[in-house]
C-alpha cells in the first residue's frame, strides 16, 4: 500500500488503522462509560475472562466462534499467569498454541510498556501464530484495544508501548533486545536448541518479572526441552511443569484411541498423545531405559569435577579418560567408577573443554589419588598420548594401564573400532541390566543423544559423546582378563548368569493348580516334585 492510500484510508476513518475497520489506530481516544470500566477492570484482573467474553477463533466446522476454553484450557492460561517460568508438555491438537496466543494478546494489551516475542522453530509458524493474535485483536471491542502503532507479519506494536514479534528460533533472534516475555512454540523440534537457548536465556532471566513460557510436543529424548522438563518435573531448575494429554481434550475416548493407533502407530501414539518421551530408536541405551535413569544432585561440584559418593578406604575404584585438545569444542573427561560391589557405581566425573592436555595430568593425579590410588585407564589417541606421558612418566603414577611392557608409547588404551565395538555392546549391557548405575545428569544426557552411525555409535549432529567414551572405555576394559583379576568379578560369566536368572524366573509356575487331591509339593533345584505315596517316593509334577 502507497503512503498516499494509507493516508487517504486515514482520513476516510480516523480511527481506524490503514483502514482495516476493526483495529482501532493510535492516538483514539476511548469514550469511557462505567460498563466499560467494569469490563476493562475485569479483563485485566482475569486472563481467563477475557479469552472467554471477547476473543474469537476461527472453527474448523462454524467459522468464526467465541473462544470457548476448555478445563484444562482455562488452567493452562492461570499456570502462564501464576508461574514466571511455564514448560507445558502437550499432545498433538490440543489447542496449546492458540491457547497461548489469547494469553499473549491479553499480556501485551493489559501490561504496557512490554515486548512479547514468539519463537518457532520455523518462521512461517511464528508469523502464524502473529497472524492468530491479529485475528483476536481485529475482533475486540474497541474499548479494549489500546490503539495500534505497527501492524505486519512480523510485529504488532500498540499504543501502551508494548509490542508482540514473532521470528524463527536462532541464536541471534532476540539477541541484543529487551524481551518481558518469551514464548517458545514446539521447543522440542528446534535445530541447535542448545545453541539457541544458551544464547537467549540471559535476555530473559536478567529481568526480576520477565517471563518464558515453552510448550512442545516430546520429540525423543535428550534435546533440552527434555531436559527442561525433566528438571521441572524433578524440581531441579525454575521451571513450573504443566501436562496436556490425549484424555483432557472432549470427545477423545478408548475408541478415539484405537483409531489413532490404527492409523498411524502405537509408538507414535505414545509419543504424540500419551506425550511420552521415547527413545529416537536407534539410541544405544533403549528409549524405555533412558527414561528410567534418574539424574542425582552431586555432594560436591568444582572446576568441572562431579562428586556424587566420597570415597571409601574399603572400595576399589578405577578412572577411564578421555581426552579433548582444550580447544572449547570437545570436552576432556574422566568418570571414576566403584567396582568393589555389584552394581558398579559413577561416584565422581570430570567435565571441560577449556582443559589443557599439559594441566590434565594433575587433575587425573589428584582424583586418582583421593580415591584410594584408582586405577587409570586413558584413551591415547591423539592428545591422550601426552596426557599418558606425563601422568606416568612425570607425576610417576604408576597404577595406569600399560598395553604393552615393550611397545613404544604403550601408555593407556588406543581407541579401535574393534575395542569400541565391545565396549558399546558391554555397556549397554551393564546400563540395561541395572549393573552399572549412571547418576549424572551430564552423562544421561550424552547417552540419550548417543546414536547408531553406520556400523558404529557416536553423538548425535550437535551433542557431545565425551563421558560416555569413558563408559565404552570401561565396557571393554571390563571383559579383559585384567579386569577379572583386578576385581575378582568376570563380567561376561556375571552377564550370562543374569540372562539365565530372567529366562528361569519367567519360566518359574505361576502357582499350584488345585485339582482337588491333597499333594505335598516341593522344589528342588528349581523342579517341582510332589509326594505319590506314603514311602516317600517322588514324582515329577512339571
Amino acid at each position: 500500500m502507497s503512503d498516499q492510500q494509507s493516508m487517504s484510508n486515514q482520513s476516510n476513518s480516523p480511527i481506524t488503522y490503514l483502514g482495516n475497520s476493526n483495529i482501532k489506530r493510535d492516538g483514539v481516544e476511548e469514550e469511557w462509560t462505567q460498563d466499560k470500566i467494569n469490563e476493562y477492570a475485569r479483563c485485566l484482573k482475569d486472563p481467563v475472562y477475557f479469552a472467554e467474553n471477547y476473543v474469537k477463533v476461527i472453527s474448523l466446522d462454524d467459522g468464526l466462534v467465541p473462544f470457548k476454553l476448555y478445563p484444562y484450557q482455562r488452567k493452562m492460561v492461570n499456570h502462564f499467569n501464576e508461574n514466571r517460568f511455564s514448560i507445558v508438555l502437550a499432545c498433538r491438537q490440543s489447542g496449546k498454541s492458540i491457547t497461548s496466543c489469547a494469553y499473549l494478546l491479553w499480556y501485551a494489551i493489559f501490561y504496557p510498556e512490554k515486548t512479547v516475542a514468539i519463537l518457532a522453530n520455523k518462521g512461517a509458524t511464528a508469523k502464524e501464530m502473529l497472524g492468530r493474535i491479529t485475528l483476536m485483536l481485529e475482533n475486540l471491542p474497541f474499548f479494549l484495544q489500546p490503539g495500534c502503532k505497527v501492524l505486519n507479519k512480523t510485529s504488532i506494536e500498540f499504543s501502551n508501548n508494548s509490542k508482540i514479534i514473532s521470528s524463527s528460533t536462532s541464536s541471534s533472534s532476540i539477541r541484543g533486545m529487551s524481551v518481558s516475555l518469551l514464548f517458545l512454540d514446539e521447543f522440542a523440534f528446534v535445530n541447535n536448541d542448545s545453541e539457541f537457548y544458551t544464547s537467549t536465556y540471559p535476555v530473559i532471566s536478567s529481568g526480576k518479572d520477565t517471563k518464558i513460557v515453552i510448550t512442545s510436543t516430546p520429540n525423543g529424548v535428550g534435546n533440552v526441552f527434555h531436559k527442561l522438563w525433566e528438571g521441572a518435573v524433578q524440581k531441579t531448575n525454575n521451571f513450573h511443569p504443566f501436562t496436556v494429554n490425549w484424555w483432557d481434550v472432549p470427545g477423545r475416548d478408548e475408541k478415539w484411541k484405537q483409531e489413532t493407533i490404527a492409523n498411524t502407530s502405537e509408538l507414535q501414539f505414545k509419543q504424540e498423545y500419551d506425550v511420552d518421551f521415547i527413545g529416537s530408536g536407534n539410541t544405544l541405551i533403549s528409549g524405555n531405559k533412558l527414561l528410567s535413569l534418574q539424574a542425582e544432585n552431586p555432594i560436591y561440584e568444582q572446576d568441572g569435577v562431579k562428586v556424587y559418593e566420597r570415597p571409601n578406604s574399603e572400595s576399589n575404584y578405577m578412572m577411564f579418560v578421555d581426552v579433548a585438545k582444550g580447544r572449547g569444542q570437545d570436552y576432556s573427561t574422566f568418570n571414576i567408577i566403584d567396582v568393589s560391589s555389584k552394581p558398579f557405581r559413577q561416584v565422581a566425573v570430570f567435565r571441560d573443554n577449556m582443559m589443557s592436555p599439559l594441566l590434565f595430568p594433575d587433575v587425573i593425579y589428584k582424583y586418582a589419588k583421593t580415591y584410594n590410588e584408582a586405577y587409570v585407564v586413558v584413551e591415547s589417541n591423539d592428545a591422550g598420548q601426552v596426557v599418558c606421558n606425563g601422568l606416568y612418566y612425570e607425576l610417576e603414577y604408576e597404577n595406569v594401564f600399560v598395553e604393552s611392557a615393550v611397545k613404544s608409547g604403550s601408555i593407556g588404551v588406543t581407541m579401535t573400532r574393534k575395542i569400541k565395538r565391545i565396549g558399546t555392546s558391554t555397556i549397554k549391557d551393564l546400563v540395561e541390566q541395572d549393573q552399572l548405575l549412571v547418576r549424572d545428569a551430564d552423562t544421561i544426557l550424552e547417552l540419550s543423544t548417543f546414536v547408531a552411525k553406520g556400523s558404529s555409535f557416536e553423538a548425535s549432529t550437535g551433542n557431545h559423546d565425551d563421558l560416555v567414551m569413558n563408559l565404552v572405555l570401561f565396557g571393554w576394559f571390563t571383559s579383559t582378563p585384567l579386569f577379572v583379576d583386578y576385581t575378582d568379578v568376570d563380567i561376561k560369566k556375571m552377564m550370562y548368569e543374569e540372562q539365565v536368572k530372567m529366562i528361569e524366573d519367567d519360566m518359574v509356575p505361576f502357582g499350584e493348580i488345585d485339582n482337588g487331591l491333597d499333594r505335598n509339593v516341593e522344589v528342588v533345584d528349581g523342579d517341582v516334585w510332589t509326594h505319590g505315596d506314603d514311602n516317600g517316593q517322588f514324582g515329577t509334577f512339571f
